[in-house]
């Protein structure tokens, strides 16, 4: 329906059976801590990756948010939205003041989980187990640039499906439409770009209807196409990824980022000095 010719090209799958869904509980949440409210996974990368595929292999509908600063401020802000994050399956720590946290909360050996690598982490796994990845949203230019790199970088790669999604509300029937093209494609994995706090909504509408593990990775998408780059290892490990960021983009970051890293600061601060057990242990139970 979106879809142009040249993405359409892709190598077919067998569409894979529909699994039922089952809902999140607290006996099957991955370890993870309660940040300013929100529950982030408190598991190494590779376990991380390792737990989206398995559930990937298993055709689960799952919902994946990759977490910053930002996401966690429009949490605070937002009840409805802190919502979706808690009945997210798994909220990965991208950024460095997340992970910091976590570290003070007593995950001594925890590590960032960035939106760009789980795209190549996963890509790279899906390789090895024969699994397809839909590439869902961003826009049309970005996808064809995504597919040549990954013809490149991982020619053994399923790509089950790539489309855009419009900017507008889509219909009843469209989004039907999609669905369907989702389950049909075979798809363990679908890694969406609409950006936050939209594309983590979208996952949690599909919950349950989109027979794959939905990944939000809307930043990874732009920054994998080539079109922005990515900061140096030094910087990201630093946690100054956001300055590099800003010089690229200042009109569309420079309001997001004074607006939420105060306020992320002040609530982690107000957090850990709260309750001094919060340093050591805050998983929800």
């Amino acid at each position: 329906m979106f879809n142009t010719s040249k993405l359409s090209e892709m190598k077919p799958l067998k569409p894979l059976p529909p699994k039922s869904h089952t809902a999140m509980t607290s006996e099957n949440h991955p370890p993870f801590r309660n940040v300013i409210g929100c529950p982030v996974a408190a598991l190494p990368f590779d376990a991380q990756i390792e737990l989206m595929m398995e559930w990937a292999k298993d055709c689960l509908s799952k919902v994946v948010c990759i977490a910053n600063v930002h996401m966690l401020t429009e949490a605070h802000r937002d009840p409805n939205f802190a919502n979706v994050l808690n009945k997210a399956d798994l909220v990965a720590p991208d950024g460095m003041p997340l992970v910091w946290m976590l570290k003070l909360m007593g995950a001594n050996e925890q590590d960032r989980v960035a939106g760009m690598d789980v795209l190549v982490a996963l890509c790279k796994a899906a390789c090895s187990e024969d699994l397809g990845i839909f590439f869902l949203g961003s826009q049309t230019v970005i996808l064809e640039k995504i597919r040549k790199r990954l013809e490149v970088d991982f020619p053994d790669l399923r790509i089950a499906g790539m489309e855009p999604l419009p900017f507008r509300p889509m219909t009843e029937a469209e989004d039907e439409a999609i669905v369907q093209t989702l389950n049909a494609s075979g798809a363990g994995l679908v890694l969406v770009s609409l950006g936050c706090p939209k594309q983590e909504i979208w996952m949690a509408k599909h919950h349950g209807r989109v027979q794959a593990v939905m990944v939000g990775l809307g930043g990874a998408f732009p920054v994998y196409a080539g079109i922005h780059k990515r900061a140096p290892q030094l910087i990201r490990n630093s946690g100054f990824e956001w300055l590099y960021r800003l010089a690229q983009e200042p009109k569309r970051l420079w309001g997001r980022y004074s607006s939420t890293m105060p306020i992320f600061v002040w609530l982690a601060l107000k957090q850990l000095l709260d309750s001094p057990k919060n340093v050591h242990s805050q998983e929800l139970q």
